[in-house]
């Protein structure tokens, strides 16, 4: 009864918040390259709070929101980190930023640095992506990458983001934690309250744009959407089961 018992809070357990840690930037020498956030894109529960880890070494990045059919602009609603500047050798203390899932909807990002011999991160693919799907991400990323093409360094650059706590979906409490050597620019400011509202909405709803994709070429449904209601009823379930479980103990002792 005990495994049963565990098997079923366990089930319970998964319906919580699902926090995860982004690795924004790596080295040439890694598989996918510099300009790359890992894991791509990923599925996150509402509440759920996404650490992003500048610990691309050296580097210069940042964590931006954009549109499926933009992804290489900053919505206007959008959240962004500012700039992380990562020293040559830097092997311990890196930055983290946390941003807290408000909403189910899909949650598009990109690294906003225009500079660089092989042109602006994110036309070299450095995009990411949460509560999207697979074959959504592959589309957005080539969104992105189409972007490269037509790209010189006179006529087509990135605009500068504005660093931002608050975001459509999802929002920072505070700005990047930044010690030692590392530098920060264009960092947001202040501080933001984020709570999740219980409706699984979140504080701020989607702009135009801003997550379904839908202008930008019917992306796919989130692979975790409309799961608020599923999730609640598991919850719900597994904990009825156990009560069930442990009242039938009872009654045999």
């Amino acid at each position: 009864m005990l495994a049963l018992t565990t098997a079923l809070l366990s089930l319970a357990a998964v319906t919580r918040a699902q926090d995860q840690v982004v690795q924004v930037g790596a080295t040439a020498a890694d598989q996918g390259g510099v300009f790359q956030f890992i894991p791509p894109w990923f599925n996150a529960t509402v509440g759920s709070v996404i650490t992003f880890n500048f610990s691309g070494v050296p580097g210069n990045h940042s964590v931006t929101q954009s549109s499926f059919s933009d992804p290489c602009t900053q919505l206007d609603t959008g959240f962004s980190s500012g700039f992380l500047f990562i020293p040559p050798n830097s092997t311990e203390g890196f930055p983290t930023w946390n941003v807290t899932v408000l909403s189910e909807d899909p949650v598009y990002f990109f690294c906003a640095q225009p500079a660089g011999p092989a042109g602006p991160h994110c036309f070299n693919g450095m995009v990411g992506g949460i509560n999207i799907a697979d074959d959504n991400f592959t589309s957005f990323q080539n969104n992105a990458k189409g972007l490269l093409a037509n790209w010189t360094a006179s006529t087509l650059v990135p605009a500068v983001p504005t660093g931002a706590l608050s975001g459509s979906g999802a929002a920072a409490s505070a700005a990047p934690l930044v010690t030692g050597s590392f530098v920060a620019v264009d960092a947001p400011t202040g501080s933001l309250s984020v709570s999740p509202s219980a409706s699984g909405t979140g504080g701020s709803s989607p702009t135009s744009g801003g997550g379904s994709g839908t202008s930008g070429g019917n992306a796919p449904s989130p692979t975790g959407g409309d799961t608020g209601a599923a999730e609640k009823g598991a919850v719900f379930s597994a904990v009825a089961v156990v009560m069930a479980v442990f009242a039938g103990s009872l009654v045999l002792m």
